[in-house]
C-alpha cells in the first residue's frame, strides 16, 4: 500500500547516505585487503616499491607526477 503523500527525504540526506555507503564499502575493501595481505605475505624476491627509478629516464615515478605551474602573461595591462 503506497502512499501518495509528499516526499520526506531531502536530496541532502540521500547524498549523505550514499556517501556513507561508499565510505563503508571503501573501508571494507581496505580491511579485506589487509587481511588478505596478512594471510598471504608477498615473496621477498619481488620488489613492490612505487618509488623505484625508471630505467629508461632515470626519474622516479613521483617526479613525473608533479608539474610546475605555468605563468600566464597579464592580458589586462
Amino acid at each position: 500500500m503506497a502512499s501518495s503523500g509528499k516526499k520526506k527525504t531531502t536530496m541532502a540526506k540521500l547524498t549523505r547516505e550514499s556517501r556513507l555507503r561508499e565510505r563503508r564499502l571503501d573501508k571494507k575493501a581496505r580491511k579485506d585487503a589487509r587481511r588478505y595481505a596478512a594471510a598471504n605475505p608477498p615473496d621477498e624476491s619481488v620488489e613492490t616499491s612505487s618509488d623505484t627509478a625508471d630505467e629508461t629516464s632515470g626519474e622516479t615515478s613521483t617526479d613525473t607526477d608533479r608539474q610546475e605551474p605555468v605563468s600566464q602573461p597579464d592580458l589586462l595591462s
